[in-house]
């Protein structure tokens, strides 16, 4: 399969250099030059395999001579065996809907459903190459964690990891900067969860920085993270496929990586009907999607902190999608939004958009009350992000087999649990002992020298 930036067409890339570079030197994001679609009889045939065979066939036509199909098939055994549900993940019906539980990996987040694959891509390609890298990523909670946990300890690579200061919840926190492994540094910047990705943009933008260091990207932009991502779709259509009512997904995205994915999967044949992206109340994708208003706001500070996000980096591969595949028109609609922090989506675009995505937003008082709500009926606890993508469906009118996608154990978020069904959400027995361990983080100002200077220091 070939490559192109969104931002040039015309220059082709493989896999290997997509996997590695995370963004395209232009500063574009990674998409397939052409996509196989599936026949019906395709997907059918893949029913009754296990998640981790269904990886290996949606996968593999994605990484060319990136490896061999033998190799790919140990890495995802490998990959898939430090989860705790057999198959990966879990889909639990609760009331008139599904929720797909992602959230079985030692992080707690469906990050590690992408995240240990990734891991264990560069281990293999570290291997064979005899290189060094240095893995640079930005994480408003749950990256960070999943991406240290598929890396430390591996040789030849090191991992640092920017999260906001003060905005992550305790136990996401302590997931990250527990470890001991000399491999792994935790940096806490001085502001929020996009002033941590536009750093790690222009560490990225700064190539001789980005090359003297051999700088790569774990973020959602990763192409290697959004195809992983996509198999869950196909696997739980495969859990409901008896009911022949439409599909559709509800998805609590800040960075439109997850939600991407499923419409990778759509447009891959999966008849998937409507994704929906649920937001919190930093709602920039339901304002762009509902009105056609991808305006920059403020970030306020909610209890889904994964999805207190302005700036939704993978947006702009749908912009791409939305200008008939133009570059330059996508060029100019990314400069709007860095020079104006404003991007106005024509009716035209918006009627695009709605043929597979429809939008929902929910204030705190909202996920309080939906969180309570659920336990009271079902005797089951969403964290605050699964239930703003429960109570999506209660927003949008969808009848059919509606799956909402739960990204995260509600362990790492205590403080919200408790305030809303007054009830201590435990960690795992497992890893009860990350309370008590000791924290390692450097906190620095939101400024790109001195970061840049920081991780130079330390490699």
């Amino acid at each position: 399969m070939e490559y192109i930036s969104t931002r040039n067409s015309s220059k082709i890339f493989n896999f290997k250099e997509v996997f590695i570079k995370g963004l395209a030197e232009d500063g574009g994001l990674f998409i397939p030059k052409r996509l196989n679609k599936y026949t019906k009889a395709e997907i059918d045939s893949f029913k009754k395999l296990s998640y981790q065979d269904l990886a290996k066939k949606i996968i593999c036509p994605f990484i060319g001579d990136f490896m061999s199909e033998n190799d790919l098939s140990k890495i995802i055994d490998k990959s898939y065996s430090v989860f705790r549900e057999k198959n990966v993940v879990k889909l639990v019906k609760v009331g008139d809907r599904s929720v797909l539980e992602l959230f079985h990996g030692p992080t707690l987040a469906f990050k590690d459903v992408a995240m240990q694959l990734l891991g264990n891509f560069y281990e293999y390609y570290l291997n064979n190459e005899n290189e060094k890298i240095n893995i640079v990523v930005a994480t408003s909670g749950d990256t960070g964690a999943a991406a240290i946990d598929a890396i430390k300890g591996k040789k030849n690579v090191n991992i640092f990891v920017l999260h906001p200061h003060n905005r992550v919840s305790p136990v996401q926190r302590k997931l990250m900067t527990i470890g001991k492994d000399a491999n792994v540094f935790n940096i806490a910047i001085e502001g929020n969860f996009d002033d941590c990705q536009n750093l790690v943009k222009l560490m990225f933008a700064d190539k001789i920085f980005s090359n003297e260091i051999k700088m790569s990207g774990v973020n959602s932009i990763n192409w290697a993270r959004i195809i992983a991502q996509s198999v869950y779709y196909f696997y739980s259509y495969y859990l409901v496929e008896g009911d022949k009512r439409p599909i559709n997904f509800s998805v609590p995205t800040g960075n439109f990586g997850d939600i991407y994915a499923g419409y990778l999967a759509k447009k891959m044949g999966l008849p998937i009907d409507k994704l929906i992206v649920a937001t919190n109340q930093n709602d920039i994708l339901h304002r762009a999607i509902s009105n056609g208003n991808y305006e920059v706001e403020k970030v306020t500070e909610t209890i889904s902190p994964s999805m207190d996000i302005q700036i939704a980096s993978n947006f702009e591969r749908l912009i791409y999608d939305l200008t008939d595949e133009n570059d330059e028109k996508t060029i100019i609609a990314m400069q709007d939004i860095k020079e104006k922090g404003d991007y106005k989506i024509d009716q035209k675009k918006l009627d695009k958009i709605k043929l597979n995505f429809l939008s929902s937003r929910m204030s705190e008082e909202e996920v309080l009350k939906t969180i309570k709500s659920v336990y009271e009926k079902f005797d089951i606890v969403l964290d605050p992000h699964s239930a703003i993508g429960y109570g999506a469906f209660d927003k949008v009118n969808l009848s059919g087999n509606n799956i909402v996608l739960a990204t995260a154990h509600p362990c790492k978020f205590p403080e919200a649990i408790k305030n809303s069904i007054n009830l201590k959400a435990d960690l795992p027995d497992e890893l009860m002992f990350i309370m008590d361990e000791k924290e390692k983080y450097d906190i620095i100002d939101n400024n790109v020298d001195k970061v840049k200077q920081h991780i130079k220091e330390r490699i």
